[in-house]
């Protein structure tokens, strides 16, 4: 067990797809000693890289699951998760980014600040993770790392702050200058394993004497010690690694590192400053809710010494069963110890409690605050908190948004059913944004998810893990209905059948939310007019309503309910009753208050050569698309826009012809927008053909 918390680093490895994440943890590996050779993402021998160890992902030369190891640098542990770059795969950064202590954003140094680098960006705010920034491909033809640093400050508004200069680019990239040291290190060996300082080149001398400059000015703004140094020409090394960790610490400023990790270029001053300037796990402080104490908010301390609080982040179907990824905020958990799990309130047993190194594993016996470990044979889900039993807390939930994208899948053989139910089970509980059920009206198993290659990728891993070959629909958006007017309503539920009736009437209006909320129930009743203990009745009643719409059968959202009178009966009055006459309320004022579609509208990046951006302009415009903006640079464009998700279907294969296969793309989810009205009208009549035809059988 690891004792000294402040030698552990908790880190996490983000990016936009294809930035070479993948390719520096694997360097970061090699020069730990944790590896003996350096395998590539898209290995000739089919190898693949060590935290890509999914078949999918050695194919496709993508990271789909994040993957956890652990190494030591300096004396430090470091527990490193890889996590994936397509937004199709958002939650495995969202898990991960939800146990990490710190991160490194890796940026690519010809694109720079691409869409998916904001989304991560946002992610890393979203949970307050500080993080150093590493300039990847500087080997590239046309990286530039200075227009990269403007692209932090102007696009992620960053405090970015170069702490190196490169000493060549492109096919010249020999090494970097360390602007703290002002020495020149070059990286020399089979592999880069021997980095060697030696003298800046004369010619590089000025530049990096303004870049220290410039980089002290920054710095110094968090250490008054090395403001008053930096004015008597005395400022000491340790002074600037502890002004540097102050402001990384406080989210403040943003240590920029460069390199190229495929040329085994910049990675050893990386794990230093990882080590230097990243948050210990006694640097953060992590909150939970206090489920004896009506969930009030408590914050969760870094020992081992105390009750241990820790949090189930991510499952994985291992060899040997379900494996559960845990990370321990307070405590300690050993093996063969007894661990109750806060959600369900079961007890389990601790059999094996191992150290991950991607899909291998370490045995250890026990582990403590900061550390993250895998247990084997625990029944959980994702987002569970496992405590000793002495205490009733959990942690705080992660962010999950909501799939975007169905898909139905059958298939004949009854064995491959039963096959199918198990694959959709694991993929449930392994994956927050992975959703399976039974379509009603059709009968067929419908599976939801964050984008086609998401749901993609489960389908060909049914196939491959349990040998189940399904057929799939069409692809089918994840519509909403919504309001917008406001309209009142007046409803009685009277029925009579013999022996006490049922009665309930209820009087209020409806109107759209004005913050985006789904849904809003006021109660303004007065004087008892529909008595206490029926008002929750009302209220579920409405909110039965709100999964199927009435104009094309989806859910509705941006409801705002409220009840202001209404009447019971002293005898045929009851929960029943009161739910009905909500549903009846329901249906009778819904066509008055002017019901619209709501369809996803994605956000749209595209990157390529700057001679394709006027068909890229095109196709963007007749897919219904806006454009937000465009940059040119260097030969090289960048177009972001809002499309609806509906006309995105098969856009890979368009864009790939369009621009000769050298410009790629990202969608991610941005906001539910109303269809036009032609979309609107076929809408309407494709889901008044089908229950016609439902009717008839």
């Amino acid at each position: 067990m690891i004792t000294d918390l402040e030698k552990i680093r908790n880190i996490g490895i983000s990016a936009h797809i294809d930035s070479g994440k993948t390719t520096l943890t694997e360097r970061i590996l090699f020069y730990t000693n944790r590896i003996h050779r350096i395998a590539e993402v898209r290995g000739k021998d089919g190898v693949g890289a060590t935290m890509d160890h999914m078949e999918l992902e050695k194919e496709r030369g993508i990271t789909i699951t994040s993957a956890a190891t652990h190494t030591e640098w300096n004396d430090h542990h470091v527990n490193i998760i890889d996590t994936p770059g397509h937004v199709d795969f958002t939650i495995e950064v969202e898990r991960s980014l939800r146990v990490l202590d710190g991160a490194i954003l890796v940026l690519c140094g010809v694109a720079g600040v691409q869409s998916q680098s904001m989304t991560v960006d946002r992610q890393m705010r979203r949970y307050k993770v500080p993080r150093v920034a590493f300039i990847n491909k500087l080997d590239r033809s046309g990286a530039n790392p200075r227009r990269v640093v403007e692209g932090l400050r102007e696009k992620l508004k960053h405090n970015a702050v170069l702490m190196q200069l490169p000493i060549g680019l492109e096919a010249d990239h020999e090494g970097v200058v360390d602007l703290i040291t002002m020495k020149a290190i070059r990286f020399e060996g089979d592999n880069g394993e021997n980095p060697v300082e030696g003298d800046i080149p004369a010619e590089m001398l000025a530049e990096a004497e303004a870049a220290r400059e410039e980089m002290l000015d920054a710095v110094s703004m968090f250490s008054d010690e090395l403001m008053e140094a930096v004015l008597e020409e005395k400022a000491t090394e340790e002074m600037i690694h502890e002004a540097v960790r102050k402001g990384v610490l406080s989210l403040d400023l943003t240590p920029v590192f460069l390199g190229s990790a495929y040329k085994n270029k910049g990675v050893q001053p990386l794990l230093d400053a990882v080590v230097r300037y990243l948050p210990s796990p006694l640097d953060v402080e992590n909150t939970g809710v206090d489920l004896s104490n009506d969930e009030a908010s408590i914050v969760i301390d870094s020992d081992s010494q105390k009750p241990l609080v820790s949090l189930a982040f991510k499952l994985e179907d291992g060899r040997y069963g379900q494996l559960t990824y845990i990370r321990i905020y307070q405590g300690t958990m050993e093996r063969g110890s007894n661990i109750f799990n806060a959600r369900t309130k079961k007890k389990h047993k601790v059999g094996r409690l191992v150290r991950m190194h991607s899909s291998d594993m370490e045995e250890i016996e026990k582990a403590g605050a900061g550390d993250i470990v895998a247990l084997f044979g625990i029944d959980c889900a994702s987002g569970d908190t496992f405590t000793d039993g002495s205490v009733d807390l959990a942690m705080s939930a992660m962010h999950v948004p909501d799939p975007v994208i169905s898909l139905s899948i059958n298939c004949t053989d009854q064995k491959a059913q039963a096959n199918m139910g198990k694959a959709l089970g694991r993929f449930v509980r392994e994956d927050p944004t992975f959703r399976a059920g039974v379509d009603e009206e059709s009968g067929e198993t419908v599976i939801s998810g964050m984008g086609e290659l998401h749901l993609e990728v489960y389908v060909e891993r049914m196939k491959r893990e349990y040998n189940v070959e399904v057929e799939t629909g069409a692809p089918q958006v994840a519509y909403r209905e919504a309001i917008s007017q406001r309209a009142e309503f007046a409803y009685v539920h009277k029925k009579q059948t013999g022996g006490s009736g049922q009665y309930g009437k209820v009087c209020g209006f409806v109107e759209p939310t004005s913050d985006g909320e789904e849904f809003v129930f006021n109660n303004e009743i007065r004087g008892g007019a529909i008595p206490v203990e029926y008002i929750p009745s009302v209220e579920k009643g409405f909110r039965q309503m709100m999964d199927k719409g009435r104009i094309i059968g989806f859910p509705v959202t941006g409801l705002a309910f409220t009840i202001n009178d209404g009447q019971a009966h002293s005898v045929d009055s009851s929960d029943m009753a009161f739910q009905a006459a909500a549903r009846g309320a329901f249906r009778e004022v819904y066509p008055r208050a002017k019901p619209i579609i709501l369809e996803p509208v994605m956000k749209l990046g595209v990157e390529g050569p700057a001679e394709f951006q006027g068909a890229v302009l095109k196709s963007v415009m007749q897919r219904r698309g806006s454009v937000i903006g465009t940059t040119e640079e260097d030969g090289f464009c960048q177009v972001e826009a809002e499309v609806p998700l509906a006309e995105m279907f098969g856009y890979a294969t368009d864009l790939r012809s369009l621009t000769q296969g050298k410009a790629e793309f990202s969608l991610e989810f941005s906001k539910y927008a109303p269809v036009p009205a032609e979309v609107s009208e076929e809408l309407k009549k494709k889901y008044a053909d089908r229950r016609l035809v439902d009717d008839e059988e």
